[in-house]
């Protein structure tokens, strides 16, 4: 019995849903690896690959949510968040997809489409998604 419990839960994380973030310039999986349910996931994977120069990162980080008035329970579901060093990338719920500098600066922000596959069924395509990239340039008045 104990060395059920351990592969069900491996097939359970293993077949869960992962969320494709299609941007412009990037593909990003984010993959849950808590039950469903869990309003704090702890742990959320994000795999970014440029579609420019094919390089890819592999972050750990969290399910990212505003608090409710009491300063410490989950309302709102924003998205997830991640840190390299000190460099942090943000994915908006809306598919916005942030990586902010040490210095607070926006580096990049980029309007991107979700699709939701099973994990399983990564390399899916998708149809003419319409996105749009902000620049620093951009920004400035």
């Amino acid at each position: 019995m104990k060395l059920i419990f351990p592969v069900l839960l491996f097939l359970y994380s293993a077949s869960g849903v992962a969320h494709q973030l299609d941007t412009p310039n990037y593909k990003v999986e984010i993959q849950q690896l808590c039950p469903e349910g869990e309003v704090r996931c702890p742990q959320v994977i994000y795999r970014g690959t440029s579609k420019v120069s094919g390089a890819s990162i592999e972050l750990t980080g969290t399910a990212w949510h505003s608090l409710c008035a009491d300063g410490i329970t989950p309302c709102r579901f924003l998205g997830y968040q991640f840190n390299n060093g000190r460099i942090r990338y943000l994915v908006h719920e809306s598919g916005v997809l942030q990586v902010i500098g040490s210095s607070g600066k926006v580096l990049l922000e980029e309007q991107g489409v979700w699709d939701y596959v099973q994990v399983s069924q990564q390399d899916s395509k998708h149809q003419d998604p319409d996105h749009s990239t902000k620049t620093e340039v951009e920004r400035k008045p």
